[in-house]
C-alpha cells in the first residue's frame, strides 16, 4: 500500500480524495460511503483494504483516520436504495461524502469501475482499497460507519441479527427473515427465496 496514485496526479500539494463504498451486497440496511484527502507525512503503514483487516484493527483505524486526515462519512438509505438502485445509491452516498469533506478536492479516485456524478475531476481505481492508501482509508470508514449502523438497527428490529451478520444473507439472517418477514430495514428488490 502506498501513496503513488495519489503522487502520480497533477503537481505536488493537489488535494486528491480517495473515495469507497460499504454494503452494496447485503439485504438489508443503507450504503455508507467515505472520502479521505491523506495528509502529506501521515504514517499509512498499518492502512489497508477494510476487507482484509480484523475489526479490532479496523476500528483503531477509524480513529486514527478521523482524527488525523481529513475525511467525510455519507449514506445512501433503504429507500434511496430501493429507488435508485443498490449502485445508484452508492453513487449517491459517494457524492454526498465528497460533498461534505471540509476541504474541496481536487482530484477524486473512486474504487470500483463507476465514475459517474461527480463535479470534480478523477477516474475509477478497480481494486482502489488494495492500491491506494486514500482509498484504503475510505474503506475503513465506511466499513465501521455502516457495521455501528447496523449494530443499531440490531437494537430497532430485535430478532433478525443486524448486529452478527450486518444485514448479509447469512443462514441465520434468511431463517429469521423467515420467521418474522421484512423489517422496515430491508431492501425490497433483495428478499431471501
Amino acid at each position: 500500500m502506498n501513496l503513488s496514485l495519489e503522487n502520480t496526479i497533477g503537481s505536488s500539494g493537489t488535494l486528491v480524495a480517495g473515495v469507497d463504498e460499504a454494503g452494496r451486497g447485503p439485504l438489508a440496511g443503507p450504503v455508507y460511503a467515505a472520502a479521505v484527502i491523506w495528509p502529506e507525512g501521515l504514517n499509512f503503514s498499518k492502512i489497508n483494504d477494510s476487507k482484509k483487516l480484523s475489526q479490532k484493527a479496523r476500528e483503531s483505524l477509524y480513529e486514527y483516520i478521523t482524527t488525523n486526515a481529513v475525511c467525510a462519512i455519507a449514506s445512501a438509505s433503504v429507500a434511496e436504495i430501493d429507488e435508485l438502485n443498490v449502485l445508484g445509491a452508492a453513487l449517491l452516498a459517494m457524492r454526498r461524502a465528497v460533498e461534505a469533506l471540509p476541504q474541496k478536492p481536487e482530484y477524486l479516485l473512486v474504487d470500483g469501475n463507476v465514475f459517474r456524478g461527480f463535479d470534480i475531476p478523477g477516474r475509477c481505481v478497480i481494486g482502489g482499497d488494495a492500491l491506494s492508501v486514500s482509498i484504503a482509508a475510505a474503506s475503513i470508514l465506511a466499513k465501521v460507519a455502516r457495521d455501528r449502523f447496523m449494530v443499531e438497527l440490531d437494537a430497532l428490529y430485535p430478532g433478525y441479527g443486524f448486529a452478527q451478520h450486518k444485514g448479509y444473507g447469512t443462514k441465520a439472517h434468511k431463517e429469521a427473515f423467515h420467521l418474522f418477514g421484512p423489517s422496515p430495514a430491508h431492501r425490497r428488490d433483495f428478499h431471501f427465496k
